[in-house]
């Protein structure tokens, strides 16, 4: 009898145990970056609800540990020192790019994955960290794409370069200003501001003396929309071309009808993809329009739950390896990863705000 009881103990502990697999999602959930964390944040809860509507990662369901960072590296440093802690091997976020930077090496010494879904600077992926991902373009692309535009369009306006010396914003004026150049454009002024004032008047009177028919401002959407509503006080006729940070609707709100016109980048309009119409009607049941980065979220929970899948264990360093050599069908696309964990194919259109919303360019 002891034999057979040995027998059926042993048989019970190699039966498969299930558990929760928690995911992290970090970014900004209070402060002024609040509104760019909220859309990814989203896609983030309703593809997990999708997942586990499915059965979850074999047969185990997905649960959501939420973190804010506040958009500061320090605070984010914290927020990825807690996940290790608490053994969380899988996160989205971060949302702006310095904070996901700071964070980078603590997923990299834990072998934490991380898969940013906003986070544009270059230098995240450039340190070769081989479980840092993102489901985003890059900078480089970015800048490129607003100069190339402004180029073919603006050539022989006066132009302006201002940026808030923000890890994104100045990375993406940057090349903007180097694309210019290349091709022979050079601009009139180059400048710098503070985020987190409330009055860009001065500056704003600086781009009206000089003549500035458009400028480039590479900054967060608050920063953006102050200075555009001042250049409507002022009745300065300048033109403002931004970035992704602008896709946010907080953008319209703080700059009102001064934002009209205003032309900003971002990657094509993933709603439209097939692949994301079954999603989309997800987030449209609960009166929640999947706009700006929020699929960009929901893509980076599909990619976590499908490499595990694939890894056979919720392991972060096998479902990165996964990652680095297979691709994803995704609500964004068929997605590839290359050596450093960028998205293979990412490009960048332009889009033009007006009466509240965004709508693409054709050309």
């Amino acid at each position: 009898m002891k034999y057979v009881a040995l027998t059926a103990l042993l048989l019970v502990t190699a039966l498969p145990v299930h558990a929760d697999i928690t995911i992290g999602y970090a970014g900004p959930i209070s402060g002024s970056y609040a509104a760019l964390g909220e859309p990814v944040l989203k896609g983030v809860e309703v593809a997990v609800a999708d997942i586990n509507a499915k059965g979850g990662i074999n047969n185990e369901k997905l649960v959501l540990e939420k973190a804010d960072d506040a958009c500061d590296p320090k605070q984010a440093v914290n927020v990825a020192n807690q996940f290790a802690a608490k053994k969380v091997k899988f996160v989205v976020g971060h949302i702006c790019s310095s904070a996901s930077i700071a964070a980078s090496h603590n997923y990299d010494e834990e072998n934490i994955m991380m898969i940013s879904p906003v986070s544009t600077n270059p230098a995240l992926t450039e340190a070769g960290y081989k479980t840092i991902f993102r489901t985003c373009g890059r900078d480089d692309v970015q800048g490129a794409a607003q100069a190339n535009y402004v180029i073919k369009h603006f050539r022989n306006w006066k132009i302006a370069v201002l940026h808030d010396n923000s890890t994104a914003g100045r990375g993406q004026s940057e090349v903007f200003k180097r694309t210019l150049n290349a091709a022979g454009v050079q601009e009139w002024l180059s400048d710098t501001f503070v985020p987190g004032e409330k009055d860009y008047s001065a500056l704003v009177s600086k781009l009206k003396q000089r003549g500035i028919q458009l400028v480039q401002i590479g900054g967060y959407h608050t920063e953006v929309a102050l200075i555009a509503r001042q250049i409507k006080q002022q009745k300065a006729d300048i033109q403002i071309i931004g970035g992704d940070a602008l896709t946010t609707d907080e953008f319209w709100h703080i700059a009102g009808d001064a934002a009209e016109g205003v032309l900003m980048s971002f990657e094509p309009d993933t709603r439209q993809l097939p692949a994301a119409r079954e999603a989309v009607e997800s987030f449209r049941k609960i009166k929640y329009e999947p706009a700006g980065y929020t699929l960009y979220g929901y893509a980076a929970t599909q990619i976590i739950a499908d490499a595990i899948r694939r890894a056979g264990y919720p392991d972060a360093v096998k479902a990165s390896m996964v990652m680095h050599k297979q691709k994803f069908d995704t609500v964004i696309g068929n997605i590839g990863f290359d050596d450093k964990g960028d998205i293979t194919g990412s490009s960048y259109v332009m889009y033009k705000w007006s009466k509240g919303k965004y709508t693409q360019l054709a050309d």
